[in-house]
């Protein structure tokens, strides 16, 4: 026996402490461009500089055509005809180069957040990953990044480019006419004023897209996942129908902030039209009168017609920056929610060798707990405990509080009030790295990751620690080692598209990585439910086997999974009615009772059919 529980000590102490740390609170307001320059400052300065050299190109161009015209009238290309092309070049290269090392950065960047996500999501509390919904949380990595993406491409580059070019042409059509430039002004002034009310009421039209988006997102991937019960009961139509309502609704509010964008382009060019009309009007009174040339007027004319490309892009990038930071709040929003609390390895370790030789204290004990979802009690009152050896049913009516008890030993929620032990500590002194190290666990759905059946085996642990003989002597101990042979990649099948597991393997695999954690506290959820007599007796036998070397505790349905357990827990409206073996507890237990004598009534009409 002590040989076996320093095995299972050493386990532990192989895997790693996978609960992160909580977010410091510095880091949980979200900056984009804190994030994009964060030690990239010498890239930054780089597409800085090509993008002033792309905008002073693109500035001097005009201008260079009108030094064309006036010099034109001999043979052959001058030196303006060469600086035309120069320039046309230089523009073109330097502003497609700031433009690929800004997306290069912005992809690194958006690669970063998204893994940021996800990690930050699988250390946050089981509640409130609830609470977000797997749809909400899929859009902060796929529609959310994309207009993040969209702000970087804007705001770093495109927007002070659009506007030192809007500066810079106004700056030059004043040197070469002040009064035709006055003109422009106040065609575009009207203009003006409407793009303002329009972006004013973009950011709440933004916002209601992405709820809308995130909210669809979340029925499909609940759809998705309840795809058989949906056909088992034809039911296609009636849910497409109700994906097609949602899908209505974020079409509708995508088409009202369009509607509003719709406003922008036309309130620019309309300014541009007055102003060119304006412009050519009174361009040529001023020309017939001598206070300006042909080659200025020319000149002034290109740059009007250049002014409305910035202006376009101001417009653009502004609405890029409304989505953009709507995205970033989410992700913001994401970074506030708290990470469960953890201690380091060392704390692991250390608790793990100081409770190793504790078998006088039960594995759990519950004293007095309550704890309910929101208003509705779960718990009221429980009291039990769980030995440290042996095989342990807790058993109940649906609704008891059956699961509830095994997420507070795990600590996935926390009790309103009284106390949860494990091994006679509270779950809250633990560390999260000690405790769950000396648990393992095995949901109702015996839930698998999509990798590899060795991946499957050793989640939370290095792979390269555990040997091929060891994870086929376990798979056999389960009755899955024959079955996995036959595959041509044996351990390293896939478990993912067309490669799936029936529910009895599923379960047996989950129990097979449950066996190979070496937990002091075997927790099963239902494990039977999904298999043949058969395999339930290997199952059963199996579980005996290791009930012998540590704590198994079964949420069990079957009157044969809870007939020879060493101890049986009974619930029944968040209260423990009962404790003892099978025998006492159907003398002294009427709830027990009522239960079996339903269960068995069961088994004995179905024996009869």
């Amino acid at each position: 026996m002590a040989d076996s529980t320093t095995a299972r000590t050493a386990t532990r102490a192989a895997a790693p402490a996978t609960a992160p740390a909580t977010t410091p609170a510095a880091d949980r307001d979200f900056r984009i461009m804190r994030e994009l320059a964060a030690g990239r400052y010498s890239r930054l300065a780089a597409i800085a500089l090509l993008a002033l050299l792309s905008t002073a190109s693109t500035l001097l161009l005009p201008w260079a055509v009108g030094k064309l015209i006036a010099s034109l009238g001999g043979d052959g290309l001058n030196g303006y005809t060469w600086l035309l092309v120069g320039l046309g070049l230089g523009s073109a290269l330097a502003g497609a180069g700031a433009t690929y090392l800004l997306a290069r950065l912005g992809q690194r960047m958006i690669c970063r957040l998204r893994v940021r996500t996800m990690r930050h999501t699988l250390g946050m509390r089981v509640a409130d990953i609830r609470q977000e919904g797997s749809g909400n949380l899929v859009s902060r990595i796929t529609a959310d990044t994309a207009r993040v993406k969209r702000l970087v491409d804007a705001g770093p580059v495109q927007l002070p480019m659009a506007a030192l070019t809007t500066v810079g042409t106004l700056v030059i059509m004043g040197f070469i006419d002040g009064m035709l430039l006055l003109v422009t002004l106040g065609a575009f002034l009207a203009a003006a004023v409407l793009i303002f009310a329009v972006v004013k009421g973009l950011r709440h039209s933004y916002t209601a897209v992405q709820e809308a988006t995130s909210g669809l997102a979340q029925r499909y991937v609940a759809a998705a996942d309840a795809v058989k019960v949906i056909k088992a009961y034809r039911a296609e139509r009636q849910v497409g129908d109700d994906l097609a309502e949602k899908a209505g609704e974020v079409a509708r509010r995508e088409i009202a902030a369009a509607r509003m964008e719709a406003l922008m382009m036309p309130a620019m060019t309309l300014g541009q039209q007055i102003a060119l009309v304006a412009v050519i009007t009174g361009g040529g009174a001023r020309m017939l009168d001598g206070k300006l040339s042909l080659a200025d007027f020319v000149a002034f004319l290109l740059y009007l017609l250049q002014l409305t490309g910035p202006l376009m892009m101001i417009a653009s990038a502004v609405t890029a920056l409304r989505m953009g930071n709507v995205a970033r709040d989410r992700f913001t929003s994401l970074f506030a929610r708290e990470q469960e609390q953890d201690g380091d390895r060392e704390q692991a370790l250390t608790e793990a060798a100081a409770s190793s030789d504790g078998q006088a204290v039960p594995a759990v004990r519950f004293e007095q707990v309550h704890f309910g979802y929101g208003e509705g009690p779960v718990l009221r009152g429980a009291d039990f405990r769980v030995p440290a050896r042996g095989l342990t049913a807790l058993v109940g009516i649906s609704g008891s509080g059956k699961t509830t008890s095994l997420e507070l030993m795990q600590r996935f929620a926390a009790a309103d009030s009284g106390s949860v032990e494990v091994f006679g500590r509270d779950v809250a002194d633990w560390s999260l790295a000690g405790l769950r190290g000396r648990m393992a666990y095995v949901d109702q759905s015996s839930t698998l990751i999509q990798d590899s059946i060795r991946a499957n085996l050793t989640l939370g642990r290095d792979p390269s620690s555990v040997s091929d003989e060891e994870l086929w002597r376990v798979l056999d101990r389960v009755g899955l080692a024959e079955e996995f042979r036959v595959g041509p990649r044996g351990l390293d099948t896939v478990l993912a598209g067309a490669v799936d597991l029936s529910g009895g393997q599923r379960q047996r695999l989950a129990l097979a990585r449950a066996m190979l954690s070496g937990a002091d506290l075997v927790l099963l959820d239902e494990p039977s439910s999904h298999l043949d007599s058969i395999n339930e007796q290997k199952l059963r036998d199996l579980v005996d086997e290791l009930s012998r070397e540590c704590a198994m505790l079964v949420v069990a349905h079957r009157i044969s999974t809870v007939q020879h357990a060493d101890h049986v827990i009974v619930l029944e409206d968040g209260r423990t009615v009962g404790e003892g073996d099978h025998t006492t507890l159907m003398a002294d237990c009427p709830a027990y009772a009522r239960l079996v004598h339903g269960q068995m009534l069961v088994v004995e009409t179905e024996a009869a059919a």
